[in-house]
């Protein structure tokens, strides 16, 4: 397993690429204050950066100052309380029209997030569900029809 400073490494990468900048032109935009060099370690995790230094370091990616630092490992993967909806992916075509293309597009996200396409059955929170179900404007509805077609049950 990686360490925290490669995971922060890894972070700080994956953001100055996603942001398109080389570490030149880091280098640049900083005027110096982040060396290409130093920048170099910090990605490989061979040094740590500062609070004050990481808070500079968003300023000039333009991006909050959490998405620097790496997620928990079981960050929102696991949920430690409450109730959750295992959904049968076989059997949404049950569900037609809007509802059923809205719920898709929500599950393919989770799958995406997660990296979890073993296109069988996905377990989401009851209240991601419960959510998205008002959001939709179905009130608590979207659970009880997924558990009457038995796209869903409850573990």
């Amino acid at each position: 397993m990686a360490s925290y400073n490669e995971r922060v490494g890894e972070r700080l990468r994956s953001i100055r690429r996603q942001r398109g900048f080389s570490l030149q032109d880091v280098q640049s935009a900083s005027e110096g204050e982040f060396k290409a060099a130093v920048l170099g370690a910090y990605e490989r995790g061979e040094r740590s950066l500062s609070v004050p230094r990481l808070h500079r370091l968003a300023g000039y990616y333009g991006v909050p100052i959490i998405q620097l630092l790496p997620p928990e490992p079981s960050a929102g993967i696991v949920q430690q309380s409450g109730d959750k909806v295992t959904i049968d992916l076989g059997r949404l075509d049950q569900l037609e029209g809007p509802v059923g293309q809205i719920l898709e597009r929500f599950l393919a996200s989770i799958q995406v997030e997660r990296q979890d396409f073993n296109g069988k059955v996905l377990t989401v929170r009851a209240d991601d569900l419960r959510l998205l179900s008002r959001l939709i404007g179905d009130g608590e509805a979207l659970s009880e029809r997924l558990e009457e077609v038995r796209v869903a049950t409850r573990t």
